[in-house]
């Protein structure tokens, strides 16, 4: 075992499930084991145990799977269960407690219980249980004490209620409608300004961020019409995303990764395996072909470990300096470019130079800034403030579409480039600049 473990370099997994024989009985005896659309998978200690040394996971954190048991009897005989596994196998087990709700009041006792009794990292939430749906004011007092408690949510898809069976015999739960559920359930919070309220509460979205990337920016387009009508209030949309973690569960890739990369930030994403739903071997291969296209994207390399680990670790313990591009131990590149365009073309110069450094900042994660500045006396005179968080960062930029586009559309534009490097002086006090809002 020691052997494994030397290998397993750290990675954590937030996206896994406990289904104990006492779950299952109770959703026997309620006649409700098919009532997600699929049988649950078989599960125990030890074949967790098994895979994870196998595929060189350190740790993962257990969640009660779906769906929702009615007895908050069968909820505290899990989060017990999660509690006793955590003991037996220090090191490799965290857990986020279930909470037997749509019950608020018992549903407050067991986050209190499991949180300062059990030892829990944090509270699992499903999107919603008999209908009652995360964003319903009446769960704001509950949101008071996780706020309190500093509390980790990880946020996992039910079936939704009211549901139409005929649409989920057609197409599963799982393939589609779950990325709903999750969609649904984040922007009634954001609506609500639940996160923005409780800045002290986290919350792990699953799957790659559902439609979010999608859903946010169409929301934020939408909302000044919404409020014309008086439908939604005001929406603090920053402090609501900053709330927001992301598991990488599911179809990851580095197209989907940069596209989660479009809401939030290196520092919110963490991986996810979502065991036993998933056979280990693919698991196993799908985390190898993680960490390998981790290592060959340019863009993405920097931020391996975060992804792997280092932003779980700090997610579910919040001691130290946050992981960010800025703590990374590659060298920035800081420059001012200095550009002279040709006067008949400033205007269409001023346009490629807006959309690249737009692009490259939103598209991304190594580009810390691209800003553009005309000079008011010279007006043809143009700087632009570049920062990579590495080389290998604006060796990827270089290649990007948007980049390539703006190099070759504007060469006839330019009269003089000059991209003297710059030093900074003081590398810390950079770090401490980016932090700032």
């Amino acid at each position: 075992m020691l052997a494994v473990l030397s290998q397993a370099q750290g990675v954590i997994d937030v996206h896994s499930h406990i289904i104990t024989p006492e779950f299952v009985t109770a959703l026997e005896t309620e006649g409700r084991l098919m009532e997600e659309g699929f049988p649950l998978p078989k599960y125990d200690v030890e074949s967790h145990l098994r895979w994870m040394d196998e595929a060189g996971v350190e740790t993962s954190v257990l969640t009660l799977a779906a769906p929702q048991p009615s007895s908050a009897a069968v909820v505290r005989a899990t989060n017990e269960e999660a509690a006793r596994i955590k003991r037996a196998h220090p090191g490799r087990f965290m857990f986020c407690a279930a909470l037997p709700l749509p019950d608020v009041q018992a549903a407050i006792r067991e986050a209190v219980y499991a949180l300062d009794t059990l030892g829990a990292e944090g509270i699992k939430l499903a999107t919603n249980v008999q209908g009652q749906y995360l964003g319903a004011p009446e769960l704001d007092t509950l949101f008071a004490v996780l706020n309190d408690r500093r509390a980790v949510i990880i946020l996992h898809p039910h079936r939704p209620d009211p549901v139409n069976s005929e649409v989920m015999e057609q197409t599963p739960l799982a393939m589609q409608e779950y990325l709903s559920e999750t969609t649904r359930a984040v922007t009634n919070m954001i609506s609500r300004n639940v996160l923005a309220r409780y800045p002290n509460v986290k919350v792990v979205v699953p799957h790659c961020g559902a439609y979010l990337p999608l859903a946010v920016p169409r929301m934020k387009s939408l909302t000044p019409v919404m409020q014309a009508n008086k439908m939604v209030g005001d929406i603090d949309w920053e402090a609501n995303l900053a709330a927001l973690y992301y598991d990488l569960a599911g179809a990851h890739s580095p197209e989907t990764i940069r596209m989660m990369l479009t809401i939030t930030t290196p520092d919110h994403l963490l991986y996810g395996s979502d065991y036993p739903y998933v056979a280990p071997q693919v698991l196993t291969q799908g985390l190898a072909r993680m960490k390998q296209y981790l290592t060959d994207e340019h863009d993405l390399a920097p931020f391996k470990d975060m992804f792997l680990w280092k932003n779980a670790s700090w997610l579910f313990h919040q001691r130290g300096e946050k992981p960010s591009v800025m703590a990374s131990n590659a060298k920035m590149i800081v420059r001012i470019a200095e550009i002279e365009v040709y006067p008949q073309y400033l205007e269409e110069y001023l346009e490629f130079a807006n959309e690249v450094d737009r692009l490259s900042v939103e598209r991304e994660p190594g580009v810390i800034c691209l800003f553009p500045m005309q000079s008011a006396e010279e007006p043809t005179q143009i700087r632009i403030l570049e920062i990579y968080a590495s080389d290998a960062a604006y060796q990827a930029h270089l290649k990007t579409d948007h980049f390539q586009k703006y190099k070759q559309g504007t060469l006839h534009m330019v009269k003089s480039l000059k991209l003297p490097s710059m030093k900074p002086l003081d590398p810390e006090t950079m770090k401490l600049i980016f932090k700032k809002r």
